[in-house]
C-alpha cells in the first residue's frame, strides 16, 4: 500500500476553506483548528519556504489566522501588547505565505513563507534562533541584516 501525500492549498476568498490535492483525489474540507486546547492562542512556526530554515515562533488567535488566511500575508497574536500584529508592519519586513500545515492534533501551525527585508527577527537577525548553546554559552552564530535603532527609531 503506498502512502498519500497531501498538499493543503488556501482558496483566496473562502475562509478555512482548502484544496486538498493528493495522489489519488482532489477535494474540500474544513479546516478546524483547536484553538480551544491553547487557551486561543496556537504556537506558528514561521519556516523560510525555500531553504527550510526555521525563522521565528509565534501565536495565533482566531482573528489572526483569519487575516493571515485573507491577506497571504503573516498576522500573529502579540502576547506582550495583547494585540493583533502584522509581521513586519514596523520594520517593514513582512512574511509572504507560501504554504500553510498543521500538526496531527490541530494545535500547532507551521507557516512556509518569503521572508521580505531578509530578516524575521526584532533584533535585526533573518532568524530569531541566532545563538546557539556551546558548553553552556550563547554563540552569535549570524551576521544582523539591519539596524535596529535606524529601523526601530529608538
Amino acid at each position: 500500500m503506498s502512502a498519500d501525500i497531501i498538499f493543503l492549498v488556501p482558496v483566496r476568498g473562502f475562509l478555512n476553506v482548502f484544496l486538498i490535492f493528493s495522489k489519488y483525489r482532489e477535494h474540500r474540507e474544513m479546516v478546524e483548528l483547536n484553538f480551544a486546547k491553547g487557551n486561543g492562542l496556537l504556537p506558528v512556526i514561521a519556516q523560510d519556504a525555500q531553504s527550510g530554515e526555521v525563522l521565528m515562533l509565534a501565536y495565533m488567535n482566531e482573528a489572526a489566522w483569519q487575516n493571515t488566511l485573507k491577506t497571504g500575508t503573516a498576522t500573529y497574536f502579540s502576547r506582550s501588547r495583547n494585540k493583533l500584529w502584522v509581521k513586519g508592519e514596523t520594520s517593514g519586513h513582512t512574511q509572504e505565505v507560501k504554504e500553510i500545515r498543521f500538526d496531527c492534533d490541530a494545535d500547532t501551525i507551521l507557516l512556509k513563507v518569503t521572508q521580505l527585508g531578509g530578516a524575521a527577527c526584532h533584533k535585526g537577525y533573518k532568524s530569531c534562533f541566532y545563538r546557539k548553546v556551546e558548553n553552556n554559552q550563547a554563540i552569535i552564530t549570524e551576521q544582523k541584516v539591519f539596524d535596529t535603532d535606524e529601523v526601530y527609531k529608538k
